[in-house]
């Protein structure tokens, strides 16, 4: 069995800014400390930080008072820190900096007055957490490229703006079908989709090419890791997205003699190494890993923490 391991993969420098945040939250404070909602969207590793004294919950009302509470890397609304400090509740802002460089876009663009055309999926944390920037009507979701071919905004100066963790062939096709039908759209000063996605995207296109079946680590609520399934399945190869190890079928690998490997951004490289393993009690294998980009970001943490 010749494997072929996608590089980039896992973690990304906001993710392991959020861990990172938890932990040291924890080591300053103690436990308790209350997450609102995941910190990322990995249950093995909320798991793990949930063993350290972690409480995650959906909404600040299971806050006690007093407490201390994270929010999560996927950003919140603007009235969930008003809420919490309302209640004199002491947070820590967890959101990646990335997702914040798009907040602050969306604020930019509502003062200037244009309504924003935003390309993500509903209900999905981003989503929520930037449509919360800004005032009520102020921003319209585009989840499909069929959507840009109907939206009818009510105003006439646009822009848009994209959720961060989206397929990078299928924005770009949302994108130039807005900027066909708004010629004027104001667009974002620099890609929204973050550096972490595009690149494991690359990658896993790539390893694709060779394999009949590629295996995705990473959660069912994650859109990077779902993304990653879908770009191998176009890219020619049959695509799972499993949890861990345990999660593999093994009929899949029926026929099979070459397999790819990625993990989406909120995968820990231990789960990786588990798979690999578990490959390897099974079938000789051939590991070899293939580097499409160098990633070297580091994201500040916030102030009152220290490594």
């Amino acid at each position: 069995m010749h494997v072929l391991v996608a590089a980039p993969r896992g973690f990304c420098a906001g993710v392991e800014r959020a861990i990172k945040i938890v932990r040291l939250a924890l080591e300053k404070y103690g436990a308790p400390v209350y997450v609102r909602h995941e910190i990322v969207h990995n249950r093995f590793v909320v798991d793990g930080l949930r063993e350290k004294g972690a409480v995650f919950v959906h909404e600040l009302d299971e806050v006690p008072d007093g407490a201390h509470v994270i929010f999560s890397a996927h950003g919140v609304p603007k009235d969930i820190p008003a809420t919490a400090q309302a209640r004199g509740l002491a947070w820590v802002d967890a959101t990646c900096p990335l997702v914040s460089k798009v907040h602050r876009q969306a604020e930019r663009m509502a003062e200037q007055g244009l309504h924003i055309l935003f390309i993500g999926h509903a209900g999905h944390p981003e989503v929520i957490g930037t449509f919360g920037q800004v005032p009520e009507g102020s921003m319209t979701l585009v989840e499909t490229r069929a959507d840009a071919e109907t939206v009818q905004p009510a105003v006439g100066d646009l822009g848009y703006l994209t959720q961060t963790t989206l397929s990078v062939d299928d924005t770009a096709e949302i994108v130039a079908t807005l900027q066909r039908r708004f010629p004027h759209i104001a667009a974002p000063r620099s890609d929204d989709i973050c550096y972490a996605t595009t690149n494991r995207q690359a990658a896993v296109k790539v390893i694709a090419r060779e394999c009949q079946l590629v295996l995705v680590i990473g959660a069912e609520n994650s859109s990077n890791s779902q993304r990653l399934k879908e770009t191998a399945s176009r890219a020619g190869a049959k695509a799972h997205l499993i949890q861990r190890a345990a999660s593999i079928d093994w009929g899949w690998f029926d026929g099979v003699t070459h397999v790819g490997l990625t993990a989406g951004a909120s995968a820990p490289e231990l789960l990786v190494q588990e798979v690999l393993d578990a490959l390897a009690a099974r079938y000789q294998t051939e590991v070899q890993e293939v580097k499409t980009a160098m990633e070297d970001m580091v994201f500040k943490l916030p102030r009152g923490l220290t490594v």
